[in-house]
């Protein structure tokens, strides 16, 4: 956590004497110097706050309440990181990954991260009355390309998106954007038009009651059934032929397989980010 010096004269009057002291230091610019234009004059005070500031930081007036905040550890991050770019795989890939949820259980609409933006962006909503049985959404910093094609018998290619995953909580998530951490357990090796598009399945990691789930074969059928028939249908179109195909589930060792290779994929695409 940062650290802060803390004093006893109230920080608006140290504020205003340090900033009277450095305008003083420069020259006496500002107002109080009488002349020069307006855009000299908001020149000369953003000189006057940043020279107050670090005069502050190194000399800190006696007795001031205000708090200076020393450098954090861990830093946090100025700006909001793009869920894609921005945000790690997680805390031990492949086995244990963060997932950035675009989708939650019950949503009839289709949403998708928008890759230039990072926000969610309406993909479609769905013509069917398929529902998607568990949160959805897809592992930071992985890319489906020439690895994870490879992997998949049939495939042509890779899709060129991040890699889904789907996970299973006991408690309702209601609300999209959120990160989690998941326990990879297994997948469905779903082929699309051609494309590999693998579809990892996890726990929460501290679910109280999925959490100990190790293997895909622990969960019960019913409700891989209900993950393989939405993938099956949340495409279809009425009098049009059905594009996708779903292999035989696969357990937790090819899935971590499959995360690897989208890992190293998006190292192929977008290089080695920090």
């Amino acid at each position: 956590m940062g650290m802060f010096r803390v004093s006893s004269v109230p920080s608006h009057q140290a504020y205003r004497l340090t900033r009277a002291s450095s305008r003083q230091a420069l020259g006496g610019s500002g107002p109080e110097s009488g002349g020069g234009s307006d855009a000299r004059q908001r020149k000369n005070e953003s000189e006057i706050r940043q020279a107050a500031r670090l005069q502050l930081k190194r000399e800190p007036l006696a007795g001031t309440q205000l708090r200076i905040p020393m450098p954090l550890d861990p830093p946090f991050s100025q700006w909001r990181p793009h869920p894609w770019h921005g945000l790690a795989v997680g805390p031990a890939p492949p086995l244990l990954v963060h997932a950035y949820v675009e989708v939650c259980p019950f949503d009839l609409v289709k949403y998708e991260v928008d890759k230039e933006t990072g926000y969610l962006r309406v993909n479609r909503p769905q013509r069917t009355s398929s529902q998607p049985p568990t949160l959805y959404g897809f592992i930071p910093r992985t890319y489906c390309a020439s690895r994870v094609h490879a992997l998949m018998a049939g495939a042509e290619r890779g899709d060129g998106d991040p890699l889904d995953i789907c996970v299973v909580s006991e408690r309702p998530i209601t609300r999209a954007e959120v990160i989690l951490n998941a326990r990879v357990i297994g997948g469905l090796p779903m082929l699309d038009g051609g494309e590999a598009d693998d579809k990892i399945i996890a726990v929460l990691e501290n679910d109280p009651l999925w959490s100990t789930v190790t293997e895909l074969a622990d969960l019960p059928t019913a409700l891989v059934e209900r993950l393989r028939h939405y993938f099956l249908t949340y495409k279809l179109a009425p009098g049009q032929p059905t594009t996708v195909s779903i292999g035989d589930p696969y357990g937790c060792a090819h899935a971590q397989q499959v995360v690897l290779a989208a890992m190293q994929d998006y190292e192929a695409e977008y290089g080695r980010l920090p």
